[in-house]
C-alpha cells in the first residue's frame, strides 16, 4: 500500500528537537518500546506526546479517558500535565501491552495517577461513569466509531475528544483496505454530526479534536 508523508520528515525532526524534551522516564518508556515490540509506530511519539501534554495543561481536566494504552507512552505523556487530583483511566486488549505499560507507568512518578484496565474497551467504558474532561482515542481503527460513541455520553461539557490517526499515512485519500476504510468511515461520521465541532490537524499521523456544540 502507497503511503503519503504527512510531514517531511526533517521538518518533523526540527519540529522535535525544538520542543520540550521528554523527561527520562519517558525516553526510556519509548527506548524501551522501540526495542522490544513488533509495531513501535503504534507509539504516538514526541511531538504528539508534547502535544498531549499542552492539551493537559491548558485544559486541566480532571478526569481523562484513554482508548487504547499500548506501551504507556501516551498515557505518561498526558500525567506529567495534569492538575492536582487528576487521574487517568487507560483501556487496553493486549496483556502483553498492559503488562508493559504497567512496568513503565511503575517507574515513573506518575504510578498514582494512571490506571490501566484490561480487557475490551466498550466492556470496561461501559462499567465506567462520567464525566470526562477529555478523551484520547488511539485504539484498533473499526473500533474508532464505537468508541467515539461511547465517549460522547460521558464527555463533561467543555470536555476535548482527541482521535489519532485520522490520516492513517495519506491512504485516507485512496483507501484500499478495511483498516483505511474503517479510518475514512469515522472522519465521515464526525465530519457529518451535528452535535460536535471539530477540527482536523496534520500534525504526525493526522489528529481529529473534537468538543460537543452548548
Amino acid at each position: 500500500m502507497d503511503t503519503r508523508p504527512i510531514a517531511d520528515p526533517d521538518l518533523e525532526a526540527y519540529a522535535a528537537a525544538h520542543s520540550s524534551p521528554e523527561p527520562h522516564w519517558l525516553r526510556t518508556a519509548a527506548e524501551a518500546t522501540r526495542a522490544g515490540t513488533d509495531s513501535p509506530g503504534m507509539m504516538v511519539g514526541h511531538l504528539v506526546g508534547r502535544f498531549l501534554g499542552m492539551l493537559v495543561a491548558f485544559g486541566r481536566p480532571q478526569r481523562i479517558l484513554e482508548f487504547g494504552t499500548f506501551t504507556g507512552y501516551s498515557a505518561l505523556s498526558m500525567a506529567e500535565a495534569l492538575p492536582p487530583g487528576g487521574r487517568i483511566t487507560s483501556l487496553e486488549l493486549n496483556p502483553r501491552h498492559v503488562a508493559l505499560a504497567r512496568s513503565h507507568i511503575a517507574a515513573s512518578p506518575h504510578a498514582d495517577r494512571i490506571e490501566v484496565i484490561e480487557g475490551p474497551a466498550l466492556d470496561s467504558v461501559g462499567r465506567l461513569g462520567g464525566p470526562f474532561d477529555l478523551v484520547f482515542i488511539d485504539a484498533d481503527k473499526p473500533g474508532y466509531i464505537g468508541y467515539y460513541e461511547a465517549a460522547l455520553p460521558l464527555l463533561s461539557p467543555h470536555a476535548l475528544l482527541v482521535a489519532d490517526n485520522v490520516l492513517w499515512d495519506g491512504r485516507v485519500l485512496d483507501p484500499v483496505d478495511d483498516t483505511t476504510r474503517a479510518i475514512v468511515a469515522f472522519n465521515e461520521h464526525v465530519a457529518a454530526d451535528p452535535r460536535v465541532e471539530r477540527v482536523m490537524l496534520t500534525l504526525r499521523d493526522g489528529m481529529t479534536l473534537v468538543r460537543k456544540r452548548a
